[in-house]
């Protein structure tokens, strides 16, 4: 009941028109964010950050989680008519949803899509509402030593599930944790790695580095792989036939609950969902031979498990502070940006924004599944913009953008260097996630670290004495170990394969 108080207040909050507004827009520039083949949530959510300084911060994040859940509705459309994946969750998409277009019911996948992404939408954020006070008021028990663990936990899953080798999560981690110790020392005062440029005595600005990192190098990459959309297929009959409610309903029901699940997992993102939503339609379909040739439920599940997964990849981090996935990384950075720290304290200190943007999300959700269908022909349109015409906009808005941080055209070269070397990195097969969770998380790491020292005079034992800190560290080193051995198996089993080729 006092959950339910809690978000009645957050919707009168969040109904003002200046909120309303800043939701409206948000999830209109994530839907023409997913819509963008190759740009995404993440580097959509990253190159815009800047645009909400001076921004109240609850309609900056209200705003900014739009952007966010939005584009993950976006992408589903270019993926049903013209076969082009908006972001990396839609990609399962293509494989019914395009084919069902080409049978001429296009409009029957993108309705599907709609529906199963708005219930999966709504479930999280029930989930949210009633979940997240709990597991706040279980937070508020922790003390550095815990802290500690969890992030460290956090990290080595997301390192973990991240990339396909464990070795290459690790450089890209250390990389990030060497650019969150860039500055001055918390506790001696004594400057690090500043090489004695005045500009980075204060750090290197995680904006900055988001925006280089996902949107710079995103915009080489598409410039390297441009090509040409299709025409896209004409939409009609939104609503299934009489005989295809029920397996529609029941792979919507399963993929939000699969999604909603793996979603509190650190470092499972909506792609995973998304394919393991399809995976399982698959294995209990009676007739799996559909599935590639415009199976309805290859729609509804993935599209409903991502969406869940987006929703309820927002616990972890209002309650516990910690990021889920590359995207909520980004949000977090904003949020610390805006002076809001996420964690438990988020529901006591700051009570009135974080049922605001919760509230908000509802709304949001309503809007979207309104604006997906009738104009759904419009967002496929945008997609075949010229890439010649649309990539110098975005270069110019992300400069313009990189300027603003702190009015320094020192960040835009900053910038333009972190998206050279996201390129590389995406060359490589680095996960660029995994270095921009532990630049948002170093410092704090190192403070709870420090913290937990100071309390124990130095010695580690505190680290194992304090059972829930003892319980995430052997959690930690069993994810290890089986990543390893998981890493180990797959070169193994490759190096069969060539010797019998």
């Amino acid at each position: 009941m006092e959950a339910f108080d809690s978000l009645m207040s957050g919707f009168a909050h969040a109904t003002t028109w200046e909120n309303l507004l800043y939701c409206v827009i948000g999830v209109s520039i994530g839907m023409f964010v997913g819509v963008m083949p190759g740009l995404g949530p993440v580097a959509g959510t990253a190159i815009l950050i800047p645009i909400t300084y001076g921004m109240d911060p609850t309609s900056a994040v209200i705003m900014l989680s739009g952007i966010y859940y939005g584009a993950m509705y976006g992408g589903t459309i270019t993926s049903v008519l013209i076969n082009i994946p908006g972001e990396a969750a839609s990609v399962i998409t293509c494989i019914d949803g395009h084919q069902l277009a080409r049978k001429g019911r296009a409009g029957l996948a993108l309705g599907v899509s709609a529906i199963g992404s708005f219930v999966g939408g709504i479930t999280a954020l029930l989930g949210l509402t009633f979940i997240a006070p709990p597991l706040t008021r279980l937070a508020l028990s922790f003390g550095p030593p815990e802290f500690f663990s969890l992030m460290l936990l956090g990290m080595i899953m997301l390192i973990g599930l991240m990339g396909k080798s464990l070795v290459k999560g690790f450089i890209a981690a250390i990389f990030g944790i060497i650019l969150s110790l860039v500055g001055i020392d918390p506790i001696s005062g004594a400057t690090r790695l500043t090489f004695h440029t005045p500009e980075l005595l204060g750090g290197i600005d995680f904006v900055i580095v988001a925006m280089g990192l996902f949107g710079i190098s995103e915009i080489l990459m598409n410039v390297e792989n441009k090509g040409a959309a299709g025409k896209p297929e004409a939409v009609k009959g939104l609503l299934p036939r009489k005989g295809e409610w029920a397996p529609a309903t029941k792979a919507i029901g399963r993929g939000t609950a699969l999604g909603f699940l793996i979603g509190l997992i650190p470092g499972a993102n909506a792609v995973l969902a998304s394919i393991a939503s399809y995976s399982l339609e698959k294995k209990i379909a009676k007739q799996p031979e559909r599935f590639g040739k415009g199976a309805l439920e290859g729609v509804a599940g993935p599209e409903s498990a991502n969406n869940a997964c987006s929703g309820s990849a927002l616990i972890p981090l209002f309650t516990l502070g910690l990021p889920s996935s590359p995207t909520v990384a980004v949000i977090m950075g904003a949020l610390i940006m805006h002076g809001l720290q996420p964690g438990p304290r988020l529901f006591t200190e700051n009570a009135s924004f974080a049922w605001a943007v919760i509230a908000s999300m509802f709304i949001g959700n309503a809007v979207l599944l309104v604006m997906n269908l009738p104009l759904a022909n419009v967002w496929a349109k945008i997609a075949q913009v010229p890439y010649k015409v649309l990539l110098p906009l975005i270069v110019m808005f992300t400069m313009v953008g990189a300027y603003t941080v702190r009015n320094s055209v020192f960040d835009v070269g900053m910038m333009i260097v972190f998206g050279l070397i996201g390129y590389v990195m995406k060359k490589l097969d680095l996960p660029i996630a995994a270095t921009v969770l532990t630049l948002v998380l170093g410092s704090q790491m190192e403070a709870s670290f420090l913290q937990s020292l100071a309390i124990s005079n130095g010695s580690m034992e505190i680290f194992f004495m304090r059972p829930i800190a003892a319980g995430l560290l052997v959690v930690t080193c069993v994810i290890l170990l089986v990543s390893s051995w998981a890493g180990m198996k797959n070169k193994k089993d490759m190096l069969s394969a060539d010797l019998e080729i």
